[in-house]
């Protein structure tokens, strides 16, 4: 015997929860405040304003990648925040 499912809408996850492929519960880097971006691996007061600094005086990031122009961001931090932050 072959059990079906019966037709009926989609159950999405937890609310809140972070779906595979959609930008949920990841800070946007080109519209975070600076506590936002405090909340971030490695991300200090200091760095969290530097990056808005960036981004006020060059414009919005064209990919998180971009941060890497910042100074005090290298590979490392990059790749701590990486999954944590969407354009």
């Amino acid at each position: 015997q072959i059990l079906v499912p019966k037709a009926g809408p989609l159950v999405g996850g937890v609310p809140g929860e972070a779906v595979p492929g959609s930008s949920a519960g990841l800070i946007n880097i080109n519209t975070a405040s600076e506590t936002e971006l405090e909340t971030l691996s490695g991300i200090g007061e200091v760095l969290a304003a530097t990056i808005v600094e960036y981004r006020t005086e060059n414009g919005p990031f064209a990919s998180v990648e971009d941060l890497m122009d910042v100074s005090g961001i290298g590979p490392a931090t990059l790749d701590e925040i990486r999954d944590q932050v969407t354009i």
